[in-house]
């Protein structure tokens, strides 16, 4: 199935729904990121601490497409952030991912305390001139910080990548990045290990749509303007996933999710978690 694309503020075309890596690893995981490439996926989430590169890589190759067609993302760590450590990275996921570009680089935490951000993102935009990279963007970053990036460089990210669904909807940062151009996407779409799935709401909207809880929440993510990046190794699960273009929720339904907000999950704040 094809997947839609919006288009970023750099111009590149961008999914609208992409596959999260995050322990896919090893033989099986090449052959989960290859089962999701012939399932219509074109966004492939990776990162060097999910340690998982390579894999990420060969299923790229084992794929036959067009590498001009698949956007791979990866980032860079907190112990890699700085202006000349930030270019050994990218020199290091490249050689990882066996590729000759990264498709979206980001950074993967702020780590504020350690206060290299601005010079981790100047690097980026020197690989981004050099043909390296395609787009930078964030993971993890508030206005606040969006706003030092941009007044210090001059450059817009492309994306940044937050924790965001029905229970953390993120509406006053979506509201900047709509001000600015900057794309959400969306880590733990489905919130994971929480009891969301099971809603009655969900199951409510599921029921009236003739779909599954899994892509009544998904379609919300999209239709909230965020690219969410769900994780999964089971190719029917993924096709389910994939499959949320064929039905709209309406003004009332997304008022009923809407009732469900309570915060972050997981210990996930960008001005005091970090990691490394």
């Amino acid at each position: 199935m094809a997947i839609p694309t919006v288009t970023l503020n750099d111009g590149t075309a961008f999914p609208e729904l992409g596959l999260g890596t995050y322990k896919l690893r090893g033989e099986e995981g090449i052959g989960a990121i290859v089962s999701a490439i012939e399932s219509g996926y074109r966004l492939l989430d990776s990162a060097v601490n999910y340690e998982n590169e390579a894999e990420v890589g060969e299923a790229v190759r084992r794929s036959g497409l067009d590498r001009d067609e698949l956007i791979v993302t990866t980032k860079v760590p907190g112990r890699d952030h700085g202006y000349d450590q930030a270019l050994a990275s990218a020199e290091a996921s490249l050689q990882r991912l066996g590729l000759d570009r990264i498709d979206l680089y980001l950074i993967h935490w702020p780590n504020p305390s350690i206060d290299k951000y601005v010079d981790t993102y100047r690097a980026m935009i020197e690989l981004r001139d050099r043909g390296a990279v395609r787009s930078v963007g964030v993971s993890n970053f508030t206005p606040e910080m969006l706003t030092r990036l941009i007044d210090e460089t001059g450059v817009v990210p492309a994306v940044n990548q937050v924790e965001l669904h029905p229970y953390f909807p993120q509406t006053a940062l979506r509201a900047f990045h709509r001000t600015h151009g900057i794309r959400t996407e969306s880590w733990s779409p489905l919130a994971r290990r929480s009891e969301l799935l099971g809603e009655p709401v969900i199951d409510s909207l599921a029921e009236k749509h003739g779909v599954t809880p899994t892509q009544v929440v998904l379609r919300w993510h999209v239709q909230l303007d965020s690219t969410p990046i769900p994780k999964s190794a089971d190719p029917e699960r993924q096709r389910e996933n994939a499959d949320v273009f064929g039905f709209a929720l309406d003004h009332s339904d997304l008022g009923d999710i809407s009732v469900l907000e309570r915060g972050r999950l997981w210990d996930g704040d960008p001005d005091t978690h970090e990691e490394m």
